[in-house]
């Protein structure tokens, strides 16, 4: 007694499995191409960035410029601005670094136009805050070497800023030029001031200010490009090896069935 034989697929179920199979791979490969692009896109920012961060430095972009700025273009580029602080409006901004938790210390800078420039002077620990805060004793123009920053809106994840309290998660330029009063032309963008010193996490050299410690910009992209684009291309061949199979065993099937 011989065992049942399958029938061969009827045409419009054969239609509608090759369909869904051609359809598959070419959205994969789509969007394996498009993560190609975005590779691209990711490595060319990351060079740009870097010849930025090391890059002789250039006067902060004044009023002029500022409709002119964009992240792709300007962002971590090393600029140079010279005025005098406000440290009665320092302000305190949470953050985790290497050293551990505690703040960044955000201090107004009123440059030579009149605008004011916010600018990030480094992080100080938990225990020291208050005399960071309160430390007055600079007068003068500075001349002060940094990173350009974008502004940080909103707050952290599930931790909103809350100026009315004082609570600053994030370095929101307008929230907090609103909350210092300092009048409507202010720097869209602030600056991470750079360490005068060879590095963040090393001593400070003798006579040097140990807090607050400037140059802990962490500059870190994420770029996973490149596994995406595999994973997409994979999936393209499983179609293609599905559909080929398909074709094989429909060959197969009619084979028999004659």
């Amino acid at each position: 007694m011989y065992g049942h034989i399958p029938s061969p697929r009827s045409l419009r179920r054969l239609a509608a499995w090759s369909a869904a199979l051609a359809l598959a791979f070419a959205v994969f490969v789509a969007l394996g191409v498009w993560q190609v692009q975005r590779l691209a896109w990711k490595e060319g920012l990351i060079a740009r960035v870097e010849q930025h961060r090391h890059a002789k430095p250039q006067p902060a972009p004044g009023p002029d410029a500022w409709a002119h700025l964009t992240r792709e273009a300007d962002e971590y580029r090393r600029v140079v601005v010279e005025g005098r602080f406000d440290h009665q409006r320092s302000t305190l901004v949470t953050a985790t670094t290497e050293l551990g938790s505690g703040y960044w210390v955000l201090t107004p800078l009123l440059r030579k136009d009149g605008s004011w420039l916010l600018v990030n002077r480094g992080f100080v620990p938990v225990d020291r805050r208050e005399s960071v805060v309160n430390d007055a004793t600079a007068n003068g123009d500075e001349n002060v070497i940094g990173l350009l920053r974008f502004t940080e809106p909103g707050g952290a994840f599930l931790r909103q800023n809350d100026a009315a309290s004082g609570r600053w998660y994030s370095r929101d330029v307008g929230a907090l030029a609103a909350s210092l009063q300092l009048g409507p032309v202010v720097a869209p963008y602030f600056i991470d001031q750079v360490a005068p010193h060879a590095a963040a996490h090393a001593p400070a050299p003798a006579g040097a200010r140990e807090w607050p410690r400037a140059g802990m910009t962490v500059v870190q992209f994420s770029n996973n490009h490149r596994i995406y684009a595999a994973t997409w291309f994979a999936l393209a061949a499983m179609a293609a090896c599905a559909f080929a199979y398909l074709v094989l065993d429909e060959r197969r099937l009619r084979s028999l069935a004659r």
